[in-house]
């Protein structure tokens, strides 16, 4: 997921002085209240924190500040907001279990592995990283089990080795995970700076009037169901997306996708709010009974992944086939099936769309 944030950056050359109380915090510690000095002047508030707690990462911060957990001169605040000379920074730090990640055979598909980077097809009903209600059986348990070495490495306490950008549990395709702490690095910036092209295939309800199109407007959280994202009139982030008709039979359409944003469930909402629900999709309208097909989770599948690799810096385009349950959908339909793309070989892999 691509944050509007990232973009900001703090002075690089000011040092870090040594600030009373830094150590090893525990999920259970009272709140610490400090001071900025004046050498840390002008920092974004989630990378001052990063760099007086130096054993937690700038993303630990971002979620404590996100969650209203750390205060600016005892406002709320938001992770991209400066701290000044002076100014009071206070930290409650956030109630955690204590989790014991331990390697586990999961299974996923490896597109391409080089040094940098491990490009998988992530499956259907994996999720990517622990969490609340998923603390096992996730894919960084499985990164784990296949790469102890690389993976463990990079293991810290927010339980995401590697994970630079995520797909839902019900959405499968291709994923890029970095090898090592540069490549993790070089990548959150790709996806900050939007140097990254996601394509998607789906198939969404309803048939359309034109081949193409684009869909712009502000998604945030839904005020009436906090699982739920919804379209919000004035307030939210941007999220824009571009899609294409492929094919249409028995009232669903195959649609190609690329956002170019990354917000949570952007293509989900966006179809949704079309009129277009993605098939199978029961959070967002997508399942109805009268159909050809009804599949067990969203038809949606991320095709393509386009990223600058972390060691040249040339663009490489890696693809993923759609599973089987998303083919048999596709053959319910009498739509063709989507076949396997080649390797990418090319750094300017282009392939059509491998309609066989």
């Amino acid at each position: 997921m691509m944050n509007d944030d990232s973009d900001m950056t703090e002075p690089s050359d000011a040092p870090v002085e040594d600030v009373p109380g830094e150590g090893s915090i525990s999920a259970q510690a009272d709140p610490l209240t400090f001071t900025v000095p004046h050498t840390m002047d002008g920092f974004r508030l989630d990378m001052f924190l990063s760099r007086i707690y130096k054993h937690r990462s700038r993303a630990f911060f971002q979620r404590c500040i996100k969650e209203g957990l750390a205060l600016l001169n005892g406002e709320a605040c938001r992770q991209r907001d400066l701290v000044r000379t002076n100014d009071a920074v206070t930290v409650h730090w956030p109630e955690r279990p204590e989790i014991d990640i331990q390697p586990e055979e999961i299974d996923f598909e490896i597109v391409s592995e080089d040094d940098d980077v491990l490009v998988i097809n992530k499956p259907p009903g994996l999720v990517v990283h622990p969490a609340k209600g998923n603390w096992t059986g996730t894919l960084v348990q499985g990164l784990l089990h296949y790469d102890a070495e690389h993976f463990g490495e990079l293991l810290d306490e927010d339980l995401r080795p590697g994970i630079v950008h995520r797909l839902d549990k019900d959405t499968s395709g291709v994923m890029v995970v970095a090898k090592n702490e540069g490549a993790r690095l070089a990548l959150k910036l790709a996806f900050a700076e939007r140097r990254v092209e996601k394509t998607y295939l789906t198939l969404v309800l309803g048939e359309f009037g034109v081949v193409t199109g684009r869909v712009e407007n502000l998604i945030g959280r839904n005020p009436r169901h906090p699982t739920k994202m919804a379209v919000l009139p004035n307030r939210g982030k941007r999220a824009a997306t571009r899609y294409r008709v492929l094919d249409t039979a028995h009232g669903v359409s195959l649609v190609e996708v690329n956002i170019e944003t990354g917000r949570t469930h952007q293509i989900r909402v966006h179809f949704s709010h079309m009129l277009h629900p993605v098939l199978g999709d029961s959070l967002y309208g997508g399942r109805r009974r009268d159909l050809a097909v009804l599949p067990d989770r969203q038809m949606l599948h991320a095709w393509k992944l386009m990223f600058p690799h972390p060691s040249t810096n040339v663009s490489r385009q890696y693809m993923a086939p759609p599973p089987q349950d998303f083919q048999e959908a596709l053959a319910a339909l009498g739509m063709r099936p989507i076949g396997r793309a080649p390797k990418a070989e090319n750094p300017h892999i282009d392939a059509d769309h491998d309609l066989e």
